[in-house]
């Protein structure tokens, strides 16, 4: 092969771009290759296997310490930590996101139905184990308020049944508490044991409008279920599908025994939350570290309340007791696994993917890798161990993360310095906070929903860019809405996989044609300066066929090629059939005449009105006897005398049938990634039905792999052979054209472009 480029020219460098490339060119010569010719000059073979397997049950020091830190990463980083460069940058940064993680904690509790206390306490245990085995050095793992609503969801339908309260013989509120850390214990070992089998790509059927559209209609949910303590009312415990709608309607229908003082203070907290959030975002620049509006909001509460009394004077309801002290681990329920199993599973796949997500966005803003199966493992053990401890599930906060980040945090030492701060208000500070008023954290809550909530804003986004996703975004948001969190997350996923297998049976077939004095192929449908190449049709799909789509690309291909395949053949079967059947006749005719010696003329007569009014009765045309029986027998064995000398020829022209306008299909194959049996079928079958026209058939650009599917489904015989498949469409086209003017053995040297 040569290539042949034009000099460049001075003149060149001052052209724009675009003026450049349409003056440059280049000229190719080279010999024509099928598949068959290209394997031998390239040298094919097989790619030798590997099998990752066979590592696994190697032992050697350097493998066991490799497994070590590939498993705890704190081992590797930390030795390697730069103090004088990063510590006073995580420091603050953790400082900072233990400010927020205080009010989120005890707030966040309030959402998974538990003590706020417990919301500390899942604040501090996770934390701190994800710093020795995550690998995200800016996430904030802890509370996060989807999670907290689905645990919360759990909570409450559990402990709504009497009879399960009996069974635990305990209350209300320490049921509540034993499903938490039962529940999370099972989250934390799922996410351990999908990601020691390296099941981190689970997160991929989990596609971007459906995350973000889950946490959309979730964070509706945490708005509706925060509208009890904004208002101090009570209503009833909804559980199952189309709960969240009977909540609202029993909140709307007690409005008018709200309390006055509860609503006023969820009020002037959100107005001052938002103030001072807008005031941040003014003096972003300015300050070293954002205004702690939350923490500001919770003291001056909490000053208030008790400096008025606002629980007995006004009705209020506020936090009440939290332990200064860690609570002593305990063992989880198993006879809750049952019940629990279904709705652990959802929660560690939907914490998970919030946790890779955010975790990959901060890896490449900062150029650093996170291992997905690690981080599934890390937050495991955060589950697992914090389940153990008395906490609820966690996952990472969005809200947190980025403070994390822009306040200075480099590492997982940030995250190390806050849970530390948190033990710190456990232990000495937590007790100054029971006359909280709950009102104040649900718009704590509240407020923080904003940046979901402003995601409303991809319908109108997706709209435009893309329907169908579109489509998955308000199906993700309907079912979660109506069937909760659970069941949505399983109407979601479902819908989002038969969408995929939907589109593949929607696909865009196109015939190509040549864009003039190229080796290009375009649909002609779009390409207006297209043409197609005389004699030869080349069909495309934008899919891989496959067991799904394989009959409708068949359906499609002789569509698209403008013949009516099925019945064309069907009329030349029934030609060649009744051209069989005269043969027959005209042959028994002959023998009847060998056979007939008698001299006279009588006799033969009568056998010749005999033999004709047999063949009278079998014709499966019904034509009409002729006149004149010594004309007829004539005839016939004139006619079997010519059939006896001239061969039979089965020709659609021959055959009084149409043929088509072209003698050669191109299949473009490039799209398929891999092929089924039933897609080897039905390529057989396209070159069994088109060779029964007259038209040849070839396979242009497969890849490799394909190539290696097709030859271990056997398709490749002596009627299809790998001179059929070609290196590109422009092979396929040259070939065609040569033989149909040349004849089948001759031979092309080379194509040109």
């Amino acid at each position: 092969m040569s290539v042949i480029l034009p000099p460049q020219t001075a003149g060149h460098a001052d052209c724009p771009q675009v003026m450049e490339l349409q003056k440059r060119d280049y000229h190719v010569e080279r010999s024509l290759l099928n598949q068959q010719q290209l394997e031998e000059l390239g040298q094919w073979s097989l790619a030798p296997r590997t099998y990752r397997w066979r590592t696994w049950f190697r032992c050697s020091r350097a493998r066991a310490r490799a497994l070590l830190l590939q498993h705890i990463p704190v081992l590797g980083w930390l030795p390697r930590y730069p103090v004088r460069e990063w510590l006073v940058g995580d420091l603050l940064s953790g400082l900072s996101v233990a400010i927020m993680q205080l009010p989120q904690g005890l707030a966040y509790a309030l959402l998974a139905g538990l003590p706020p206390v417990f919301g500390l306490y899942s604040s501090f245990y996770p934390v701190f184990v994800y710093f020795l085995f995550g690998t995200s050095r800016h996430i904030s793992v802890g509370t996060f308020a989807i999670i907290s609503v689905m645990v919360g969801g759990v909570t409450e339908s559990l402990t709504a049944d009497e009879a399960f309260l009996q069974g635990l013989n305990t209350t209300v509120n320490d049921a509540r508490v034993q499903v938490a850390y039962t529940l999370s214990f099972l989250v934390g070992l799922f996410q351990v044991g999908l990601g020691l089998v390296h099941f981190g790509f689970v997160v991929t059927y989990l596609s971007e409008p459906l995350v973000r559209s889950y946490t959309t209609a979730a964070s509706v949910q945490v708005f509706i279920s925060q509208l009890k303590y904004v208002f101090g009312i009570h209503p009833k415990s909804y559980t199952g599908p189309l709960s969240l709608i009977y909540t609202l309607l029993d909140i709307c229908w007690k409005l008018p025994t709200t309390v006055p003082a509860t609503a006023v203070t969820a009020l002037v907290s959100g107005v001052a939350l938002v103030l001072v959030k807008l005031l941040n975002g003014k003096l972003q620049r300015f300050l070293p570290l954002p205004i702690p509006g939350e923490l500001l909001t919770l003291i001056g509460a909490t000053g208030i309340s008790y400096g008025v009394d606002l629980k007995n004077s006004s009705g209020v309801d506020v936090v009440g007791t939290i332990p200064a002290r860690l609570v002593s681990p305990v063992a989880p329920n198993p006879e809750l696994f049952a019940m629990l199993v279904g709705n652990a599973f959802a929660i560690a796949v939907v914490g998970f993917a919030i946790a890779i997500s955010l975790g990959k966005i901060f890896a490449l803003r900062h150029g650093y890798r996170v291992d997905s199966n690690q981080e599934l493992i890390a937050l495991g053990f955060s589950n697992f161990i914090g389940g153990i401890f008395q906490c609820f599930p966690v996952s990472c906060s969005m809200s947190r993360s980025l403070v994390q980040e822009s306040t200075g945090g480099n590492t997982q030492v940030a995250g190390a310095v806050s849970s530390l701060f948190i033990l710190l208000i456990i232990l000495k500070l937590g007790e100054l906070f029971q006359e909280l008023p709950k009102a104040v954290l649900a718009a704590i809550i509240i407020v923080n929903l904003k940046g979901m909530l402003l995601q409303f804003a991809d319908i109108c986004f997706l709209w435009k860019a893309n329907r169908m996703d579109l489509l998955i975004w308000l199906v993700t948001f309907i079912a979660t809405i109506l069937l909760n969190l659970d069941l949505g997350l399983a109407v979601a996923i479902v819908f989002s996989l038969l969408l995929v297998v939907v589109r593949t049976q929607l696909p865009h077939y196109s015939v190509l044609g040549q864009v003039p004095d190229t080796d290009i192929y375009r649909d002609v449908a779009e390409y207006s300066g297209a043409r197609e190449v005389p004699g030869v049709k080349v069909f495309r799909s934008s899919v891989t066929m496959y067991f799904a789509n394989a009959e409708l690309y068949s359906d499609a291909l002789k569509k698209r090629c403008g013949v009516d395949v099925d019945h064309l053949i069907a009329q030349k079967k029934k030609r060649l059939k009744k051209q069989q059947l005269k043969q027959k006749r005209l042959q028994k005719a002959k023998q009847r005449r060998t056979q007939d010696t008698s001299p006279q003329v009588t006799s033969v007569s009568i056998h010749v009105n005999s033999s004709l009014g047999d063949i009278k009765s079998n014709d499966v045309e019904g034509s009409e006897a002729k006149a004149n029986p010594t004309d007829e027998l004539e005839d016939a064995v004139a006619s079997s005398q010519e059939n006896d000398k001239v061969p039979n020829v089965t020709t659609l022209k021959s055959l009084g049938l149409p043929q088509p306008g072209f003698h050669s299909l191109i299949l473009d194959l490039s799209t398929l990634s891999f092929v089924d049996t039933v897609c080897i079928k039905s390529l057989k079958n396209i070159f069994r039905d088109f060779r029964e026209i007259e038209v040849e058939v070839y396979i242009a650009a497969c890849f490799s792999p394909v190539i290696t599917q097709l030859e271990a489904g056997h398709f490749f015989d002596d009627s299809i052979t790998k001179q059929h498949l070609f290196v590109s469409v422009h092979d396929a086209v040259t070939f065609a054209l040569h033989k149909s003017k040349s004849g089948p053995n001759s031979s092309i040297l080379a194509t040109k472009l």
